[in-house]
């Protein structure tokens, strides 16, 4: 298998030793996952991987979405906010504008 160029994190909300779960997964960040991949294989980003991750901790700005090695964080996102932050990896910058400081 070839190693991805973009690695994309979708917080899942997931916490470990019973502590209470994040507020990602009730913002239906699970469906944010599958409309990425969709999103990926319909625009042939083959470099592209998808994955839900554990709790990230930032449950005030979620979902929250990160992209990896790049390390941009967006909160925040729905499925518009996706297509740009997309549309941006394709042009090979970051959504400025939904980046988290």
């Amino acid at each position: 298998m070839e190693k991805p160029k973009h690695h994309v994190f979708v917080c899942g909300s997931f916490r470990v030793a019973g502590d209470p779960k994040g507020i990602c997964h009730r913002k239906d960040s699970g469906a944010l996952v599958q409309y990425l991949e969709t999103e990926v294989s319909d625009r042939g980003l083959d470099g592209v991987t998808v994955s839900s991750a554990g709790c990230l901790k930032l449950c005030e700005q979620g979902p929250i979405v990160v992209v990896y090695p790049e390390g941009h964080w967006y909160g925040k996102m729905n499925e518009e906010r996706i297509d740009q932050m997309l549309d941006a990896l394709e042009e090979g910058k970051p959504a400025e504008e939904l980046l988290l400081a």
